[in-house]
């Protein structure tokens, strides 16, 4: 692990205002000598999952990670990562003092960053490099840095910040089937499912689901899956097969079926639009 620890000197503070503050920044990756207990720090952290894949497990639940996932864990809450063998997890970590997540109840929140990745990506890059270097300034560097970073989290959806002004609340149950689902999307999930966890009806869930966000469950779980697989198209070499599989989806016929329903073309013709476009 590289690891840089900051001072905070030079940094105002608002009387009853707590401006967010980075306390530390590190790299690591997976090694042998890696601790995956459960553990909490006493300030918020953001982790950057820059390569492999993994688990993120905590105190409630444990959910699968991978690259351009980002992971917000507020202060004290118990955590930890563990890393696929073959495909080794590698990201970056901020610790701030001051900051919240204020889109989760359980403390801690995990989105897929589909646009403006490089840019986040270079942010947190330099700010590792200017705690390298340690010249005059670089504390001050990464402060600035820190507040580009934070403003552009703040355009993704459905993530909000202590101190901003959060939108309309959905009601607690389908607020949480949602988060669920975002966290879980890879598995296999079904309304049952679904209604069990929420301890209502599936009916019942389903109606007030769809009142809240203008789709079902199911199709929000099948939105997300496809959202996901449009980056694997990309990114990915592949077969369609083993998308199918990685995401969940019963066969492959039924991926492609799905994909096809929310884009109007079949998954092999997306590849190769996107592919001829680049």
């Amino acid at each position: 692990m590289v690891r840089y620890q900051f001072n905070g000197s030079g940094i105002p503070e608002q009387p009853g205002h707590a401006v967010p503050r980075l306390s530390y920044i590190a790299k690591d990756q997976f090694s042998t000598e890696w601790n995956s207990e459960l553990h909490t720090h006493s300030c918020a952290e953001l982790f950057f999952i820059l390569d492999g894949h993994g688990y993120f497990r905590t105190l409630y639940e444990e959910f699968p990670i991978s690259v351009q996932d980002l992971l917000i864990v507020n202060a004290n809450v118990p955590h930890t990562e563990i890393s696929s063998m073959k495909s080794p997890l590698q990201y970056i970590v901020l610790g701030i003092v001051g900051l919240e997540a204020a889109s989760s109840e359980e403390g801690y929140a995990m989105l897929h960053i589909y646009n403006g990745w490089t840019e986040l990506n270079s942010c947190v890059d330099l700010m590792l490099q200017e705690s390298s270097k340690t010249l005059p300034g670089h504390e001050d560097v990464c402060r600035c840095l820190l507040e580009v970073v934070l403003i552009q989290l703040g355009r993704q959806q459905d993530l909000s910040f202590s101190g901003e002004s959060p939108g309309p609340r959905a009601s607690k149950e389908c607020e949480f089937i949602r988060r669920y689902i975002d966290n879980h999307f890879k598995e296999d999930l079904t309304l049952d499912h679904l209604a069990k966890l929420a301890h209502l009806n599936k009916y019942y869930l389903s109606h007030s689901f769809r009142r809240e966000f203008g789709t079902s469950p199911i199709n929000y779980l099948i939105s997300r899956r496809v959202d996901e697989s449009r980056f694997l198209l990309q990114k990915t070499d592949h077969p369609l097969s083993l998308i199918a599989e990685i995401l969940g989806f019963s066969s492959l016929s039924y991926f492609s079926q799905c994909f096809r329903r929310v884009e109007g073309i079949s998954p092999t013709e997306y590849r190769k639009q996107v592919r001829h476009q680049s």
